[in-house]
């Protein structure tokens, strides 16, 4: 059944307080915080203590100290490599380096300690790598928030089923009856426009497209992880589902189809969402995904009524795409993204991304794209951008800044090595230039870290507005 299009709606006013995202993740045995983390790290320490605890004089002399070398060796190794590659929008606690050493040194322990050691303390020398590098998973889960619960670990694991997930020979069953919640469809969507080899990507379809003889016409939302990601990130790590379930049911079954694209190929494969030596990423994005949208689940071609979402280096994507091609998307949520696409500093990120071609990292630059394009017609943005949580002001903890103005390679994407800051940063400088071009876009700002709660807790917030700028009417109250 066709919708009527409500008038262009405002920018959404988003709640100026600290979003307690959390509250939403406790469905399970949580990974982020509770007791199970911290017994894996007491467990960890207490058992590299043991594997330590010996008697002789040449043990502590000589063979203790190699391994503490080892250790410290691996976690400035492990800080320079993720310094260097850009791979951290948040400097990483100091507990993940200390856990990287931690596992080196166990290695050192069990080999360096091998001969002459009894079996029970050759078993705990060996116990405690494994226990250190689980130390050193959990830690980093919890920096980045990848997994929040066991249960989405495991799934993710196993390659477990989504939660409404729904093979696509069943839809024609399903069609005229009553669905009461969305389903989740995983589908090869075919490459003949990119070439780009990608994984099995998901279409969530709400219960308005099961309604009647012929699936209704209705908008997208093409939503993009972060650079280490799976298509289904959004949905097991993000576990947006449950809030977009809710507005459903208060809509009448109403709701944008949403497509979770792979824009990586791989989980480490930093595309950036460009066209390049890491693969064609971008055309994939516009000309493999809407062609089989539109085909296949009847979905709008109108640019006006498909929107583009992203979290992390896919914030990055969402802006570039739309000013890119506003001949497809005339909305676009940028969650934490960067001033351009990024991989390293910007003469590394050319030879990276774009094989050393300046001009093909200038075709996809932001604001390069739209001083060129010049005026733009009924395109919006919103910006949700990070500040840190506050700390108090020591000696001992001095507050971190973004590197100078005249700095090319500042608030690139988050990846810039310090935490992001009040200052003015990569969305102030897009949306400044986005409202030069006709482009209509806001910023909000919250406190807190660069966590895919953070990520969810912002698509939450920004759903109900990117709804109504699709066409779509919206629960009142």
């Amino acid at each position: 059944m066709p919708f009527a299009a409500p008038e262009t709606p405002p920018a959404p006013q988003l709640p100026s307080a600290k979003l307690n995202y959390q509250n939403t993740f406790h469905h399970g045995i949580s990974l982020l915080h509770g007791w199970l983390p911290l017994t894996i790290e007491l467990a960890a320490a207490a058992v590299l203590l043991l594997a330590l605890a010996r008697t002789t004089r040449r043990w502590w002399m000589i063979q203790v100290p190699v391994c503490v070398l080892v250790g410290v060796a691996a976690a400035l190794v492990a800080r320079w490599y993720v310094s260097n590659e850009g791979l951290a929008s948040d400097p990483a606690p100091a507990m993940l380096w200390a856990c990287v050493g931690a596992t080196a040194g166990a290695l050192a322990v069990a080999v360096l300690g091998w001969r002459g050691a009894r079996w029970w303390r050759r078993g705990v020398a060996v116990l405690a790598i494994p226990l250190a590098l689980l130390s050193t998973g959990v830690v980093l889960n919890q920096w980045v928030g990848y997994y929040p619960t066991v249960q989405s670990a495991w799934g993710a694991f196993t390659a477990g089923p989504l939660p409404q997930q729904t093979d696509l020979d069943a839809l024609d069953g399903l069609r005229g009856t009553d669905v009461s919640t969305g389903k989740i469809v995983p589908v090869r969507i075919p490459d003949s426009g990119s070439g780009f080899p990608h994984r099995t990507e998901y279409v969530y379809l709400p219960p308005a497209w099961f309604a009647g003889p012929a699936p209704p016409t209705l908008p997208v939302v093409m939503m993009i992880g972060g650079e280490f990601n799976t298509p289904a990130d959004w949905i097991r790590s993000g576990q947006i589902m449950p809030a977009v379930d809710r507005f459903t049911a208060a809509d009448g079954g109403r709701a944008p189809i949403l497509v979770f694209v792979d824009s990586s190929g791989s989980f480490n494969n930093d595309t950036e969402c460009v066209n390049g030596p890491r693969g064609d990423a971008a055309d994939h994005l516009t000309r493999d995904v809407p062609s089989y949208l539109e085909s296949r689940f009847a979905a709008a071609a109108d640019p006006a009524r498909w929107a583009v979402v992203g979290w992390s280096m896919g914030g990055t994507c969402a802006v570039d795409l739309a000013v890119m091609h506003p001949e497809l998307f005339g909305t676009f949520v940028d969650i934490a993204g960067d001033l351009g696409p990024v991989s390293g500093t910007k003469d590394q990120t050319i030879a990276r991304l774009f094989g050393g071609d300046a001009d093909r990292w200038a075709a996809f630059d932001p604001l390069t794209v739209m001083a060129k394009h010049g005026p733009y017609t009924g395109t919006a943005g919103l910006f949700d951008d990070l500040t840190p949580p506050h700390r108090p002001q020591t000696g001992a903890a001095p507050r971190l800044h973004r590197p100078a103005e005249d700095d090319d390679t500042a608030g690139l994407g988050g990846h810039d090595g310090v935490q992001d800051t009040s200052e003015v940063g990569a969305a102030e400088k897009l949306c400044a230039q986005g409202r030069e071009v006709g482009i209509d876009c806001t910023i909000h700002t919250t406190e807190g870290g660069h966590t895919w709660q953070f990520a969810a807790a912002a698509f939450t917030s920004s759903f109900p507005w990117i709804v109504a700028r699709l066409g779509l009417p919206t629960p009142s109250g």
